[in-house]
């Protein structure tokens, strides 16, 4: 018994370590000339393009379901929900696989830049500047990272609003 409480107390405590490693630590990936950060908390794994099933009538961006491993995951093309250029999915092209608030979506990107570490104090508010592109309703602050800045999204905001509410019909699901 005792063995067992043990095996417990060190799985929490790689669970909490895992979390404090993660802290301050962006993965960035560049869509046109701009380089995004996503905070590493979000991310569960990074895998190559796999086979996409389309959904008809969703919107652009939404290239449809993978099947990852037998789980069913949505995947967004980041740089056609951002209303950029299109690029061609090569070997290269991966998807980051995110969970926020208990979702699993896949974001297609056309290859990963790093992982960095940014400090909160090296983080701005996004300027308020213009009528607001549709990246910028995504992006939650500006990472300054050497002479470099990163535009960090926040995923919440990248997968609710009135054409993509995965969290709010799961959220009406879990009431029902």
């Amino acid at each position: 018994m005792e063995e067992n409480t043990e095996e417990l107390m060190i799985a929490d405590t790689s669970d909490e370590e895992a979390e404090d490693i993660r802290q301050g630590k962006y993965m960035t990936f560049q869509v046109g000339q701009e380089v995004f950060g996503i905070e590493l908390k979000y991310v569960n794994e990074i895998i190559q393009m796999q086979p996409v099933t389309p959904i008809p009538e969703v919107e652009h961006y939404i290239k449809g379901l993978i099947n990852l491993r037998g789980k069913i995951i949505p995947v967004i093309d980041v740089a056609d929900r951002f209303e950029k250029e299109a690029f061609a999915y090569t070997d290269r092209t991966c998807v980051i696989v995110i969970e926020v608030k208990g979702i699993e979506v896949g974001l297609i990107i056309e290859n990963i830049a790093e992982v960095v570490s940014i400090e909160e104090e090296d983080i701005l508010p996004p300027p308020t500047i213009g009528h607001g592109s549709m990246q910028d309703k995504f992006v939650h602050g500006i990472g300054k990272v050497g002479e470099s800045v990163k535009l960090l999204l926040d995923p919440v905001k990248l997968l609710s609003d009135d054409a993509l509410d995965f969290l709010d019909k799961q959220e009406m699901e879990e009431d029902e």
